[in-house]
């Protein structure tokens, strides 16, 4: 693939993303106490710090959103998405292997689910591992079409010359 198309299609991985981390942060930031529930229910930190961890979560989010609408330091956003979606996938992964029947939290608010209802954990790994795949790709080629990097860096006027 050559230069051009990877920028244009970096620049699609890139809103992609956005986009995700922008609903996420945005489904929690009106109820930052659910929020802190949803963390607290996964059973891996004391119920202070869960609550601190989910009233931050959706602003580090929507942060992280906004930078990637933008285009902004691109490479440090993916790798930080990269390693927060590690975080989640490990904390699904766990609640799984505890037999603990939550909803993930992930897009609005989570917690225990009622007594009978199945948790489905399967399809919230395979989600966060495709957007981990996304995570990835701006990992390996953070120079994408439209954005700040771009505009603040000669390497896309270079790159035209290919």
């Amino acid at each position: 693939m050559n230069g051009r198309w990877r920028r244009w299609l970096g620049l699609a991985v890139r809103l992609g993303l956005a986009a995700v981390w922008l609903y996420a942060g945005a489904t929690k930031v009106g109820d930052l106490a659910a929020s802190g529930r949803s963390v607290h229910a996964y059973q891996i930190m004391p119920y202070d710090v869960a609550m601190v961890v989910g009233a931050a979560l959706p602003f580090v989010e929507l942060a992280l959103g906004v930078l990637l609408l933008l285009g902004l330091a691109t490479q440090l956003v993916a790798g930080i998405s990269a390693a927060l979606l590690l975080v989640f996938i490990a904390g699904i992964v766990s609640a799984w292997a505890r037999g603990l029947a939550i909803d993930c939290g992930c897009f609005g608010t989570g917690g225990e689910l009622p007594a009978g209802q199945d948790a489905s954990y399967l399809p919230e790994i395979l989600r966060d591992l495709g957007f981990l795949a996304l995570a990835g790709f701006l990992l390996i080629w953070p120079r994408t079409a439209v954005s700040v990097d771009g505009a603040l860096t000669s390497e896309l006027v270079e790159d035209e010359n290919e």
